[in-house]
């Protein structure tokens, strides 16, 4: 894989890992205008979080090498696991049930085609 694209990293986000995948997915490998139509039209909710680190990443590319939108390319898209949250339900008898809600880092990498 090429290093030298352009990176953004969204940290601490709160949705599965295992569901933002299903978004990172969609657009490897894309070109970005087809990644973001990709992102905006699929009803996933990783696909709302996802978008914004996408234009980030756009946006830093732009900014820092000096190419125009239409010339990147999804390079790597990946979704990692954060830390948990514990916490805990009430049930019957005084008891209680615990839950993880989960958290997720986004990180995508943008290049010229």
């Amino acid at each position: 894989m090429m290093r030298n694209g352009a990176k953004a990293i969204s940290k601490y986000l709160r949705i599965s890992p295992q569901k933002a995948r299903l978004a990172a997915a969609l657009i490897r490998n894309l070109p970005v205008e087809v990644a973001e139509a990709e992102l905006r039209f699929s009803n996933l909710k990783g696909g709302r979080l996802l978008i914004k680190t996408l234009r980030s990443a756009v946006a830093n590319a732009v900014m820092q090498q000096d190419v125009s939108k239409e010339e990147l390319k999804v390079v790597e898209v990946r979704v990692d696991e954060g830390p948990d949250y514990k916490r805990s339900k009430p049930k019957n008898k005084g008891g209680s049930h615990p839950y993880r809600v989960r958290l997720s880092h986004f990180t995508v990498i943008v290049n010229v085609e």
